[in-house]
């Protein structure tokens, strides 16, 4: 087992400046061609820190800010989903078919949607409104409670003039 090897009063200062440079223990180590205890032990003695709590904790307060302002966004894309296809509901829809013996190309435009794709419509609606008020609640509790009798409103007005029970 070999000697260590003094710690001179160079390096001392040498890891003073380093470390206001804010270069890290493991650099400071690597630059000194010494062990990392033995720079901890140094700073330590200068009354130095590698602590880097308030720094990240302060990235963690910029991520999640990033975060929540990206979750707004998607929240207004999920909303425009739901808006555009509520809007389909009772407008005029061009039906498809590819088939037949022939494989034939058909279309056919309804006045309006048939009561499953109606459904189908209101299903997509719903979710995108409740995905958006989760991604972003609205600032008032009672926004979302609004929300949710309006919808079912919607459901009930629908079923009322399609017959659907």
């Amino acid at each position: 087992m070999g000697t260590a090897k003094p710690v001179t009063e160079e390096e001392r200062q040498r890891v003073r400046e380093l470390h206001a440079e804010g270069k890290g223990r493991n650099e400071i180590a690597e630059i000194l061609g010494r062990g990392g205890r033995t720079i901890s032990t140094i700073a330590k003695d200068l009354g130095l820190s590698f602590s880097r709590a308030a720094e990240v904790q302060k990235a963690t307060e910029i991520r999640s800010a990033d975060l929540a302002a990206r979750r707004a966004a998607f929240a207004v894309k999920l909303q425009d989903i739901a808006e555009r296809e509520a809007a389909k509901i009772n407008a005029p829809h061009t039906y498809w078919d590819w088939g037949g013996k022939e494989h034939d190309f058909d279309t056919h435009d309804a006045p309006e949607p048939t009561p499953g794709d109606k459904r189908a419509y209101m299903s997509l609606v719903a979710t995108a409104v409740d995905r958006s008020l989760k991604l972003s609640p609205p600032k008032e509790e009672s926004g979302s409670d609004k929300v949710g009798s309006l919808l079912t409103n919607l459901f009930d007005t629908l079923r009322e003039r399609h017959g659907d029970h």
